[in-house]
Order: structure tokens, then C-alpha cells, then sequence
């Protein structure tokens, strides 16, 4: 039903799904969504990875998770998390991947919809302590596009060249709000 209701609502705004990975090789990966900048970029991305058939989860304030419509959030993939607390959220998500048999756990490093002056690299040592790769996907909103097409590997790599590999991937992709979008992630 999802697969169905994201390629009509695709095709009633005009967008297209833009796929150039294999995904039946990979079962788990940490989903990396960029640029940020709108709420608009989780509906068009949301609705890609429904066409794909995507097994995604991902954070969210637990406020979200809690209210009338917290239901709702929770089936689309929501995991409550309440940040008055401490948490080790490398361990805490790193161990949800080890634990699932298929599971894209959806990240978004910038942490806003406003301007980061860089990027959040929590994504990078879960990938690494997880050993699953960074897919990366990403909502062109000039070309009305949206989808995954790189797969970045950090096993034996540092951080830096994992994320000079990622700005380069992003460098000419259109956010909803490109003065929101800081093309230097660290």
C-alpha cells in the first residue's frame, strides 16, 4: 500500500524516484538524508523510500511518539527518544542494527532545518561500530528528484575522509532552502 500511495503522490507533484543502488544486497546501513532544510524533504524522501520498499526507522523527540497521532509516527518508522536524558545513542543505535535482521535506520547529521555550521558526526560511529555502511540519500528540489545513490564505506577510514566523500556527494544538490544549506558539513 505505501509502494502505492508514494508513486501516486510522486507523480501528482511531479517528482521522480531516483534509484541507483542495488538495495537487495544490503539489509542493514545507516540511511544519511540531506540536505535538511524543510519539512518538505522527510515527505519527499519518506515517500521514496516507501516506493522502494525500504525497512526504515528512525529517532525522534519522544513528544512526537505520545500524543493522539503518536501511532501514526511509531508505524512510520519513529523510535520515541527522550533527550532530557543521557544516552550513549552510538551504543543505543548501533545495537538496534545488530539486532535486526533488515533495518535502514534514517539519519539526518545537520540536526535542524536551519543553518549547521556542520554536521552532527554520531551517524559515522554508529556505521563503523554497527560495520554497516552509510547510504546516502537526498531530496533535489531544482530537479524534483529524491532517492539513494552512493554508498560510502567507513571501515578502516576516518572521519574526515568519510565526510569530505559525503560534502562531495552533496555539493550539487538543491535544497527546498539553499541559504539554510551549509555545502561545508565539518
Amino acid at each position: 500500500m505505501k509502494k502505492i500511495l508514494g508513486k501516486l503522490l510522486y507523480s501528482l507533484g511531479g517528482w521522480k524516484l531516483d534509484n541507483h543502488i542495488d538495495l537487495s544486497n544490503i539489509d542493514k546501513c545507516i540511511l544519511v538524508c540531506a540536505p535538511h532544510t524543510s519539512n518538505w524533504d522527510f515527505y519527499y524522501t519518506i515517500l521514496a523510500f516507501w516506493q522502494m520498499g525500504i525497512p526504515m526507522k528512525m529517532f525522534i523527540k519522544d513528544a512526537w511518539t505520545k500524543p493522539w497521532y503518536g501511532f501514526f509516527i511509531k508505524k512510520m518508522g519513529g523510535i520515541g527518544i527522550d533527550r532530557s536524558q543521557r544516552h550513549n545513542m552510538v551504543d543505543f543505535a548501533s545495537d538496534i542494527l545488530k539486532k535486526s535482521d533488515k533495518l535502514y535506520l534514517i539519519n539526518t547529521p545537520e540536526g535542524t532545518r536551519s543553518r549547521a555550521e556542520k554536521w552532527k558526526n554520531g551517524f559515522f560511529y554508529i556505521a563503523q561500530k554497527a560495520e554497516v555502511p552509510i547510504l546516502l540519500a537526498y531530496c533535489d528540489f531544482a530537479k524534483k528528484r529524491a532517492g539513494i545513490s552512493k554508498v560510502v564505506i567507513t571501515e578502516n577510514r576516518s572521519l574526515n575522509e568519510v565526510m569530505d566523500e559525503i560534502e562531495d556527494f552533496y555539493k550539487n544538490i538543491t535544497p527546498k532552502y539553499p541559504e539554510l544549506y551549509n555545502k561545508k558539513i565539518h
